[in-house]
């Protein structure tokens, strides 16, 4: 299954929870075995995972023409009935071929010309919501062909329905909340929460809500030939019951009246109105609960999202973590290390990860009450 670099290990620790067995770590990607009950568990429940594929076929093509004929060989009609859909992803890593877009074109091909051979008829291309989406995987000579099982990419949770400029995505933001080990028993706070993507993932996380419980778009899998709608129902209504109160606290805020108005009707969305609190106020005007708690921010990093002067602006963010935030976990998530390190506190954790496109550091700070070698002193 496929995630974002980084969350590797997030994601390996989430499918040992989830029942998976065999679990084995890629780049962005990680292996296991589970069953087709464990596939819609997996795909129902997982909040740092994009997509979950299923390998049906791994074969050598020395050249376009080998590939067609093995994707030709290939029982389609076992996953697609003749009047439906499919879509084809491809991913090219290699000298012999070099292009992704070939490899979906010869693929498709392949596949419709089976149908019209067996059938006098064919599948449609439907690339946005089709019965069938194929993953192609090239390395070299080597082709792995998968189902993908979820469609839609699995950020999509079905709850965003106002963003802000720059939003985070739901998958990174789980991730951040998994790897800064929040154990849910302190507030949480977001007080530059743009479109409240940190706050719902912190909040479905402390009820132990699953994160595709309300996806709009359903799941791939419910359009192929053996779903059974019924072992969907038995896990969803598992996880329901599995589902929490969390009465200590989630508070988001932020200086744009825009940004507080498109958080509260993402948390609307998101069934969420009685766990998170939300207020229009600066960062510098804000007031947290009584230590200890975590604060997780995703400031502008002056790149999709400009600042007048970063520096200045990363230094008042500093400022108000000493003197507002002691004895709170803060973690911020920048693109730009430069205005960083403006903030003038020391980090004690730096974790890499990729905000789309835009190579990040997660930066831990602790805010101890006092100095450090106070604290340690106790």
């Amino acid at each position: 299954m496929k995630t974002l670099a980084g969350l590797e290990e997030v994601l390996a620790s989430e499918l040992q929870l989830l029942g998976a067995e065999n679990i084995e770590l890629g780049t962005r990607s990680v292996f296991c075995e589970t069953d087709l009950e464990g596939v819609y568990r997996l795909n129902l429940c997982l909040s740092t995972a994009l997509r979950i594929l299923i390998p049906i076929v791994r074969f050598e093509a020395e050249d376009e023409t080998e590939l067609y004929d093995c994707m030709n060989e290939i029982p389609w009609e076992k996953y697609v009935s003749p009047t439906g859909t499919i879509a084809v992803d491809a991913i090219a890593q290699g000298e012999v071929f070099r292009h992704s877009h070939y490899i979906a074109l010869k693929t498709k091909d392949a596949v419709v010309d089976r149908f019209r051979s067996l059938f006098e008829v064919r599948p449609n291309v439907d690339i946005n919501f089709p019965d069938l989406r194929i993953n192609v995987h090239n390395n070299d000579k080597t082709f792995t062909v998968s189902l993908d099982s979820s469609g839609t990419s699995l950020h999509r949770r079905g709850y965003r329905e106002e963003g802000e400029e720059a939003p985070l995505n739901e998958v990174l933001a789980a991730g951040m909340i998994r790897l800064s080990q929040w154990n849910k028993d302190c507030p949480f706070i977001d007080p530059m929460c743009g479109s409240g993507t940190l706050l719902i993932e912190a909040a479905l996380f402390a009820r132990n809500i699953a994160p595709n419980k309300n996806r709009k778009d359903g799941f791939c899998f419910q359009r192929w030939p053996n779903f059974q709608p019924e072992l969907l129902e038995k896990v969803r209504n598992e996880s329901i019951s599995k589902e929490v109160p969390f009465n200590i606290g989630i508070y988001g805020g932020d200086i744009r009246e825009s940004a507080t108005r498109a958080t509260k009707a993402n948390i609307r969305a998101a069934g969420l109105l009685d766990t998170i609190s939300i207020e229009t106020r600066s960062f510098e005007k804000s007031i947290p609960p009584p230590p200890p708690g975590i604060l997780m921010v995703n400031p502008p990093y002056d790149a999709r999202m400009s600042l007048e002067d970063a520096s200045l602006f990363y230094k008042k963010l500093g400022d108000k973590l000493k003197s507002g935030y002691e004895g709170y976990q803060a973690w911020v998530i920048t693109g730009n290390p430069e205005a960083a390190k403006a903030i003038g506190l020391r980090t004690s954790r730096k974790i890499p990860l990729f905000n789309g496109n835009i190579a990040c550091k997660f930066l831990k700070f602790e805010m101890y009450s006092g100095t450090k070698k106070v604290k340690d002193e106790k």
